[in-house]
């Protein structure tokens, strides 16, 4: 299993978080076979996600999609995300 976190601000919570949702059946069918979303304790707009998959190539891929930074874009994402992958030890 792979654990991909990524961690970026976002201009309204509200309206990322919709836009998430909105992705869930595509983010399943890009491979992503577990999820969790956190905000920061001190600024609701920090977010923080995992996404869970069976390889590392199925999470590369996921990161490097088209169709991910086109959401990401139109959700409001506000910087350049800050992504790290995973393995269980």
């Amino acid at each position: 299993m792979i654990r991909l976190f990524v961690r970026h601000p976002v201009a309204d919570f509200a309206k990322w978080k919709r836009a998430y949702d909105a992705f869930d059946a595509e983010r399943k069918g890009m491979g992503v076979v577990g999820d969790a979303v956190f905000t920061s304790a001190d600024d609701p707009n920090d977010v923080t996600v995992w996404h869970d998959f069976k390889t590392l190539q199925s999470a590369r891929g996921f990161v490097e999609s088209a169709r991910l930074r086109e959401v990401m874009s139109s959700a409001g994402v506000a910087g350049e995300p800050s992504i790290w992958f995973t393995s269980p030890v």
